[in-house]
């Protein structure tokens, strides 16, 4: 149950912290924030020294610092064209990655795993929003399926393991992420950099017409990094179970609308071509987000046009110090 009074600075105090992904996107920021909260000793374990794909790699990790508590966010990750590319990829490094992790972490007696899992693994048609009871209600969009069932096996594995073990694990599932630090690179990026990215090209080279993926018809919802950073710790601290918990903004828009607001908000006045031969992805994506609300107290708190304004200048100040060193 949750227990609000609980104090963040005296839940981490003395625990060591294991961050896999620690290092990327929403993991840096999962990092920032448990310095802010006091943790004791925090590890990122970088994928050069510990391949997690290789068990005895894994428990090199656990025996090198034995941590209290692990919080999984390392994957392969990228767009619909490179889930198309390299979809065996996707579905093993993911899956062994994960599965092995927790097998060890239980070996191991670790006190508590947070795996990441991802909005991919609901039904290309569960009903919206999107309900953590509707998992398994359907099979995924196909673009990403094998991403997206990878993840989803870390919550058979959590449930399963807590059933005969007692081990406790829990399986969280956040909505599309933005912000600062992003990956922006054109051929694996997600919707929003990739976005930002071609409407400042598109204005620096004084293009008339910019080209964008499918119809613009489908909808998403966007969690903003350092939200979905918190709602991570949060559940961390308050949360002892392995139902699955989604991490939304309950915020839903077309990515027409949100590609007219990027140009918007970058400036871009030139025509928007919509080349329907390339997919348009899962038709619908917004969650219910009121179990996280229940069970650890989450809600996000940044506006999304604020996150919008917050990457876009990042993205381009990033930029000017690659261009300028």
């Amino acid at each position: 149950m949750l227990n609000r009074d609980w104090p963040n600075q005296t839940y981490w105090q003395n625990r060591r912290v294991v961050v896999t992904g620690g290092a990327g996107f929403l993991g840096s920021f999962v990092v920032d924030k448990l310095h802010e909260r006091g943790a004791a000793e925090v590890f990122v374990p970088r994928s050069r020294d510990y391949d997690l794909t290789d068990v005895v790699a894994i428990r090199r990790l656990l025996d090198d610092t034995r941590p209290d508590l692990i919080i999984h966010m390392a994957a392969r990750v990228g767009g619909i064209g490179a889930n198309q590319l390299h979809p065996a990829d996707f579905f093993y490094d993911n899956l062994m990655m994960g599965v092995q992790l927790i097998h060890e972490s239980y070996k191991a007696g670790i006190e508590k795993v947070v795996a990441i899992g991802t909005v991919c693994a609901y039904p290309k048609y569960a009903p919206v929003p999107f309900k953590e009871e509707d998992l398994w209600n359907g099979y995924p969009e196909e673009t990403n399926a094998p991403y997206g069932l990878a993840k989803k096996m870390l919550l058979v594995q959590s449930q399963a393991y807590r059933q005969q073990y007692g081990f406790n694990s829990l399986f969280l599932l956040p909505v599309n992420l933005y912000g600062p630090r992003d990956n922006f690179d054109l051929e694996n990026s997600h919707v929003i950099p990739a976005l930002i990215r071609k409407c400042l090209e598109a204005k620096q080279q004084g293009l008339d017409v910019m080209d964008a993926w499918g119809d613009g018809s489908p909808t998403r919802e966007f969690l903003y990094v350092e939200d979905a950073a918190e709602g991570i710790l949060l559940a961390a601290e308050r949360y002892d179970q392995s139902e699955p918990v989604n991490l939304g903004s309950a915020y839903e828009i077309t990515i027409k609308d949100l590609l007219e607001t990027i140009a918007r908000l970058t400036s871009y006045t030139g025509r928007i071509h919509w080349d329907t031969s390339k997919p348009n992805g899962q038709p619908r994506r917004k969650l219910d987000t009121s179990r996280a609300r229940e069970a650890f107290g989450f809600a996000s708190q940044v506006p999304f046009e604020e996150g919008l304004r917050r990457t876009i200048a990042w993205y381009v100040q990033s930029q000017q110090v690659i261009e300028h060193p």
